[in-house]
């Protein structure tokens, strides 16, 4: 019965949904007040959602094989944590997660959000149910994560073992939960369109909801590239996969967004622009949706489905993105600026940062669409990989971050104090790097050499907002952005040197063979049979060493059989400097082994730098709430 449960709890959910739609729609004619009750129906509808949820887990945590989804993605032998990670796992419960995160957000939205006027809220939450309603039906009509399936097999078809990782755990809900903020925000931007109420409030009500998604997408994004890095055994962090694209346009639209709620908030200016990255934003979210579940990309990280469920996500897509398109296009006109502002400002600043991110979220929408599109047409399949990103975003990429470091200086309104001298310090650092670089390095690459300089300098350049005052006075606002640019400025080092300096070597070695890589010699001591919960393998074991000392790696050649499947386990030691990266491959027919291995300098700045950009995030954000109860509490006393 816990399945029928589950069922239930969704039929209910999307019934309140659609309810929730129909009393905006009375209270926004102005026919009744119907605010309060609109509030309940979002709690209940959450709360119905989540239970709909808390069922699926419970079914793949007893592994229900009567229940065509767990029989289809588990297995009894499988350790416990990825029975229940399964559920998550696959398209039908990834789905059920991003439906329960949209109702309690909306619940969450409809509880505590006091930061704008009534009548807008009122519209937000119609929208927010109206996005819910579409995700409903979809999981009602064409992917039920309840069915049954008669007779119960005895036993299930396992789990992909890629998946197989605490990676699971952490990088698609925080991906979810990334997109779902996102969805608050677009919910707040069409409620604001449809009441004309685009003002400083809007901006302050939307600012946590787009922070916190914007700190959640960074950490999954992260979290997702040290996953793929290790678990695929191939070595790189980022290869410009279409999934990996489908997540970094939102998150790239966000941080867009992010500076423009600023500007709105504390200037009132750029209000059709903020509209307007409200709506791109989700929209990037719907798009990396219909990518990953249409079955139009074949990738380790697509679910795979059959195309009429895709059909049914575009029809989605068109809908609400071509719903909020038009509004826009209607209301917009008549949306009025805030305070002009002028050339050399910090406004101009942020809307020069907000171009060039729009460009390279361009320039990743084409180059990841565009090869779907001419294979829709013409059948002809075209591949659009990293030389194209590298060549068109890289650039821009490092012109972004050249200003980012200047952007933070600027005044409001107007700049009437050099800032260029408070950068000396910076360019200096960053004009040695690049010196550096051409003595130690001539035959890098430019786009290497120049990610080099212009990470140091912005590391550098983001410090310098905390100079001339006492820092441990600073509020934590300038504290987070301080961190997430200098976060900026440390992963744009690391995946320069990473394509600077990384030495690879393949090989077929014997037993008791030493090859060279970078400054390691690696020694191949033996290959032996292992074996774990539901696995086998061949682990080989590897002494590493330079100079004094030396380490000991397992990599392993693991075989599955629930489903067959065959992995590389990376085995990767991590040192201030860099990290050693081998893996094992076949037996040859020699009777040696075939090893990969990789010495990468510096490489884990990059998951560092991502990891103090979401700590920036998180700073900020704890600065507002801070800053907000402390207002709250001088005005309470002043009454």
């Amino acid at each position: 019965m816990i399945a029928e449960a589950g069922l239930a709890s969704l039929w209910l959910a999307a019934g309140l949904a659609a309810l929730q739609m129909l009393l905006a729609f009375i209270s926004f004619r102005g026919a009744i007040d119907r605010g309060r009750q609109m509030r309940g129906v979002a709690v209940v509808q959450g709360v119905l959602t989540l239970i709909s949820f808390v069922m699926l887990l419970l079914v793949f945590a007893r592994t229900d094989l009567s229940v065509a989804l767990v029989a289809e993605n588990s297995h009894s032998a499988k350790p416990f944590i990825y029975k229940v990670a399964a559920a998550w796992g696959n398209h039908e419960g990834s789905m059920l997660m991003w439906v329960t995160v949209l109702a309690v957000a909306g619940a969450i939205l409809a509880l505590y959000s006091r930061r704008t006027s009534e009548r807008t809220l009122v519209a937000a939450l119609g929208a927010q149910a109206a996005l819910a309603i579409g995700f409903y039906a979809f999981l009602l009509i064409a992917s039920n994560p309840f069915a049954r399936l008669f007779p119960a097999p005895l036993e299930g078809q396992g789990f992909n073992p890629l998946l197989q990782d605490p990676g699971l755990a952490f990088h698609p809900p925080t991906l979810y939960f990334g997109y779902v903020g996102l969805s608050v925000g677009f919910s707040l931007a069409v409620g604001a369109l449809l009441t004309g109420e685009v003002d400083s409030r809007l901006a302050r009500a939307m600012r946590p909801w787009v922070l916190g998604a914007w700190v959640l997408l960074t950490l999954g994004i992260t979290a997702g590239s040290y996953w793929a890095y290790y678990e695929l055994g191939w070595g790189g962090w980022w290869f410009w996969d279409p999934v990996e694209n489908a997540s970094l346009m939102p998150w790239l639209a966000a941080t867009a967004l992010l500076h423009s709620i600023n500007v709105l908030a504390a200037r009132g200016a750029l209000k059709a622009w903020t509209m307007m990255l409200a709506v791109i934003a989700f929209s990037m979210s719907m798009v990396g949706t219909f990518l990953v579940r249409s079955g139009v990309l074949t990738s380790v990280h697509a679910f795979a489905i059959d195309p009429q469920r895709g059909a049914f996500l575009l029809v989605l897509l068109a809908l609400y993105v071509g719903a909020a398109f038009t509004l826009f296009a209607v209301r917009a006109p008549a949306l009025r600026e805030g305070a002009p502002f002028e050339l050399v400002s910090r406004e101009t600043g942020l809307v020069v940062n907000n171009l060039i991110l729009s460009v390279i979220l361009g320039t990743v929408f084409v180059g990841t669409l565009y090869p779907l599109f001419v294979e829709a047409v013409s059948g002809e399949k075209l591949s659009v990989g990293a030389p194209y990103f590298n060549a068109v975003a890289g650039p821009l990429a490092l012109i972004l971050a050249l200003l980012v470091g200047v952007g933070p200086l600027l005044s409001w309104r107007r700049q009437s104090r050099p800032v260029l001298r408070r950068l000396v310090a910076p360019a200096l650092i960053g004009a040695t790097m690049l010196v550096i670089t051409v003595i130690v390095a001539p035959g890098i690459s430019m786009l290497a050499r120049a990610g080099l300089a212009v990470g140091a300098y912005l590391i550098a350049a983001s410090i310098v907002p905390l100079t001339g005052r006492n820092p441990l006075r600073a509020p934590l606002q300038t504290w987070g952005m301080v961190v997430a640019h200098c976060g900026m400025g440390i992963a744009l080092v690391g995946a320069a040197a990473n394509a600077a300096f990384t030495t690879e070597r393949l090989a077929v070695a014997q037993l008791g063979e030493t090859l060279k890589v970078g400054p390691w010699l690696v020694q191949l001591q033996s290959v032996r049979p292992a074996a774990g919960k539901n696995w086998t393998a061949l682990e080989a074991k590897l002494f590493a060493s330079r100079g004094q000392g030396r380490v000991t790696l397992r990599p392993e050649t693991r075989y599955f059989t629930n489903p067959q499947a065959e992995t590389n386990e990376a085995a990767i030691v991590t040192f201030w400097n860099g990290q050693l990266y081998t893996v094992l491959g076949k037996a040859d027919p020699s009777g040696g082994w075939q090893l990969r291995l990789w010495w990468k300098p510096f490489v884990t700045l990059i998951w560092l730098g991502g990891a103090l950009i979401a700590l920036g995030g998180a700073l900020a954000m704890a600065g507002r709430i801070h800053w907000r109860r402390k207002r709250t509490g001088s005005e309470w006393k002043r009454r």
